[in-house]
């Protein structure tokens, strides 16, 4: 059965990941998560009064990168599909099974 990451756990894979790249403590970044149509899904991120945008598989390696360390789930990026759930309004992540 696929597991299902919600809006929050994909910010926090975003900050976590983006924390350790930096040497930064995940409370000192900030994400936005968005789909536009012709640039798929995107991450704005805030760090030292900076900002950067992240593309589709930069939120794809944070995914992975957090399913190992929260979940001790090693998850290949073939198993990972953002998608938009309109009934709650946001951005999750399905991860299948092999």
């Amino acid at each position: 059965m696929p597991m299902r990451l919600s809006m929050d756990e994909i910010i926090n894979a975003v900050c976590l990941n983006i924390a350790e790249r930096k040497g930064l403590k995940p409370t000192d970044v900030t994400v936005q998560l968005s789909w536009e149509e012709d640039t798929g899904y995107t991450a704005q991120v805030w760090t030292e009064g900076r900002s950067q945008y992240l593309v589709e598989s930069n939120l794809n390696e944070a995914i992975l990168r957090y399913m190992f360390s929260e979940y001790n789930a090693r998850v290949f990026k073939e198993q990972v599909e953002l998608v938009i759930n309109d009934d709650e309004e946001e951005i999750q992540a399905i991860i299948r099974d092999n």
